[in-house]
């Protein structure tokens, strides 16, 4: 979802809060399942607050703040059926809730019962300017009157910032009725919204097809996808330059005409809203399409953000293997499970997408990324490879695989075959600090090609002055170099930046030690310890505080300080 369509709907949309604000009460007035769903309202967790709320309700049915709390947990946890006669009885209490609207209308459009969504509607029970809009609209499609719904799309297009969600729902409901030449006008009169989406792109090339403009169709897929590999959009790209109509599938219903409104909602929404409001939406979009691909990657996304990995991993699974969405399905479910400690299923699930989708590059990146992070380096390097060898010729984009290779390399001691990856990453994209200070940084501790190590350094620092790690690392070129008065202030400065990094406050220490502020120095030294530094880096410290860093430089062989050039 474009980032104008995205604000635009956190402009101008109602709030929404899925969760109730629970009142404090005492223990003599509430049970034992509401302090618990209270505390599973309190942690994010939908599932143990539905079945407490559930609990509780049993001893106090008509509690208007169980209700509520029922209903946000049933949304939540993606049962829709379940919220709907809890929604039921909190509107029947007088309670006023969005949620509990949103409810009700996704119930009466699964019924078919349109004219009651719209009376309902006209009776007052709202929910946001956008869904109550798309509501008269859609509903006035479902009855079949296509003039009073056109009259309902325009209304809700002059509506302050909502013009492009009314065009675009207005041409889906002309091609719906096989008005494509009207839906094409109705696209084509708002330039870039949602045509820029992955659906809107392809609404809008099956509604061209339809009226044999082939090729517009074919532009309208390459403008918003380009050249990069899709199984699907290349599917519907052979087709038209075969000159076959495109069959319109993104709506073939008034439901899911709906289901398209909170789709378009939730994409909008996310991460722009509260995480609740946008999962409300995309749970109504589920119920209403099932099949809704990308409704299931937005309710993923946010329930992983929410740190629901198991309801995240859930929705990501609805996704089948034959659908589009199917490869960021797959890939958001793995970082759900690795963000749940489940790292072997995580790693599972990326290394059967590598080999199912083995022409997709980024596959490969995740997978390496994936285990770069599990520390197994030779799985990497493979991954990474792999990823390398499906790129042709390599463009400056894709610097940042050379430079994870060349890490993973690095941390496996192999430094004939980093060092080139380092260099072709340099190679791609001359001035990355990051590529910059790590090379650099590396050639200091190996005592190779000190001047151009500080050179590479200097540059990167000149572009990030204010990145801790990287003025670290001048710093302690300095030191190693033996320039020990010079090395002070952006010693200094980079311990202001990380002030609570083991290493760089490690690092200050023996800086102050060599320039003779051995009591500053035993200072930083023990601030280092009290920061949870590695085992070996805390066992080196503890030797520094017993004996100073000049007994434990000779121990290690290492020249006296001021044969460094103090």
């Amino acid at each position: 979802m474009p980032l104008r369509l995205r604000r635009l709907a956190a402009a101008t949309l109602a709030a929404a809060a899925l969760w109730p604000v629970l009142p404090p009460a005492s223990a003599a007035e509430i049970s034992g399942p509401y302090l618990a769903a209270r505390a599973a309202v309190r942690a994010g967790d939908y599932r143990t607050a539905a079945q407490y709320f559930t609990r509780a309700l049993v001893r106090e049915p008509s509690n208007p703040m169980l209700l509520e709390g029922a209903l946000a947990a049933q949304v939540g946890q993606g049962a829709v059926d379940a919220a709907i006669p809890v929604a039921r009885r909190f509107v029947s209490l007088g309670g006023q809730s969005q949620a509990a609207h949103v409810v009700l209308l996704a119930d009466q459009i699964v019924r078919g019962d349109f004219g009651q969504a719209i009376a309902d509607l006209s009776a007052g029970r709202r929910a946001g300017p956008l869904i109550d809009g798309l509501t008269e609209a859609w509903g006035e499609v479902g009855l079949g009157r296509m003039s009073e719904a056109l009259a309902a799309f325009d209304r809700l297009a002059d509506a302050p910032g909502l013009r492009p969600f009314a065009t675009f729902h207005k041409a889906l409901a002309l091609a719906l009725v096989g008005d494509f030449e009207g839906a094409d006008a109705a696209l084509a009169a708002e330039p870039g919204g949602f045509r820029s989406t992955r659906r809107g792109a392809i609404a809008h090339a099956q509604v061209l097809s339809q009226i044999d403009r082939f090729d517009a169709a074919r532009a309208a897929l390459d403008a918003v996808f380009g050249d990069a590999p899709d199984a699907e959009i290349d599917a519907l790209r052979a087709a038209l330059d075969a000159r076959q109509a495109l069959p319109f599938t993104i709506v073939t219903s008034p439901r899911d005409g709906f289901a398209e409104g909170f789709h378009s909602l939730a994409a909008a929404l996310e991460g722009d809203a509260p995480d609740d409001q946008a999962l409300l939406y995309a749970r109504m979009a589920q119920f209403l399409r099932p099949d809704h691909a990308d409704a299931h990657l937005v309710a993923g996304s946010v329930l992983a953000r929410m740190r629901q990995f198991d309801l995240a991993v859930e929705a990501f699974r609805l996704i089948p293997a034959a659908s589009a969405a199917f490869v960021p399905a797959e890939m958001g479910r793995a970082q759900a499970l690795l963000a749940a400690g489940r790292k072997d299923e995580a790693t599972a699930v990326l290394r059967g997408l590598a080999a199912t989708h083995a022409n997709l590059v980024q596959v490969h990146v995740a997978l390496g990324d994936m285990l770069r992070r599990q520390e197994d380096y030779a799985g990497a390097v493979a991954a990474y490879t792999a990823a390398i060898d499906r790129l042709g010729e390599p463009e400056p984009r894709f610097w940042s695989l050379w430079y994870s290779r060349a890490i993973s390399h690095e941390r496996l001691k192999d430094w004939d075959r980093a060092e080139p990856d380092f260099r072709k990453a340099l190679e791609l994209n001359p001035d990355e600090p990051q590529v910059l200070n790590y090379l650099g940084y590396s050639f200091l501790e190996l005592g190779r090609n000190l001047p151009e190590a500080m050179d590479m350094i200097e540059r990167a620092v000149a572009q990030r002055p204010d990145d801790g790690h990287i003025v670290d690392s001048l710093a302690w070129g300095l030191f190693l170099l033996g320039r020990y008065e010079e090395a002070v202030e952006p010693m200094e400065r980079a311990s202001l930046l990380m002030p609570v990094d083991p290493i760089v406050t490690d690092h200050l220490g023996d800086v102050y030690w060599a320039v003779g502020r051995q009591i500053e120095a035993r200072f930083q030294w023990r601030r280092a310890l009290s920061f949870e530094p590695e085992p070996d880096l805390a066992d080196r410290i503890r030797r520094k505080l017993e004996v100073g860093l000049d007994a434990v430089r000779a121990a290690e062989g290492a020249p006296p300080l001021s044969a460094r050039g103090q």
